[in-house]
């Protein structure tokens, strides 16, 4: 066995396996114009440019330019710092850290937003990589972070309970944890 999968800043490098990645996500019907989750978004704004390696390399350099401050964003978004969970050359999933909450995602989003692509679900890749997140929030001075998953998303709750998270409620269909980044 290799070394762990790593947390790293978005890379060209991962390309064909990020593809292969977004083509299995596909295949479970996401992409959708009423996919309005992070994938979701990123089909409708990014995939006919994907497929070039210079398309990749934008796509990369926005991700990266999202967490800065001064980068022009939609109404209502705030920065963010995402993260691909990578071994090696192998995309495996990703996580986006919010910097601060709107009302919205007071409710629904959270702070810090991940997936694992289909192919390598069930192995621990989402807890792993929610633990190597909350060192980087809290460096970020977000302390405790918001976490919400679908109140009949069995693993995401296991994985931000694995964490630490605790329930404070339930709204619109979505439970909502905070989970402390700071080791006291």
């Amino acid at each position: 066995m290799g070394a762990m999968p790593d947390l790293v800043t978005p890379t060209p490098t991962v390309r064909v396996s990020f593809l292969q990645a977004m083509q299995e996500f596909l295949g479970e019907g996401r992409g959708t114009a009423e996919d309005n989750s992070m994938i979701g978004r990123e089909f409708r704004e990014y995939a006919a440019v994907w497929s070039t390696p210079d398309g990749f390399a934008a796509y990369v350099a926005d991700l990266r330019a999202a967490a800065r401050e001064e980068t022009p964003r939609p109404n209502g978004f705030v920065p963010s710092t995402t993260l691909w969970y990578v071994d090696g050359e192998d995309y495996l999933g990703r996580l986006a850290i919010r910097h601060r909450l709107t009302p919205f995602l007071l409710e629904v989003g959270g702070h810090i937003g991940y997936d694992v692509r289909p192919s390598a679900r069930r192995r621990g890749h989402a807890t792993a990589m929610l633990a190597a997140a909350l060192p980087v929030s809290r460096d970020l001075g977000i302390d405790p972070v918001l976490v919400t998953c679908d109140t009949d998303n069995v693993g995401s709750r296991k994985v931000i309970e694995a964490n630490g998270g605790v329930l404070e409620d339930e709204r619109n269909g979505k439970l909502r944890y905070w989970v402390p980044t700071s080791r006291s």
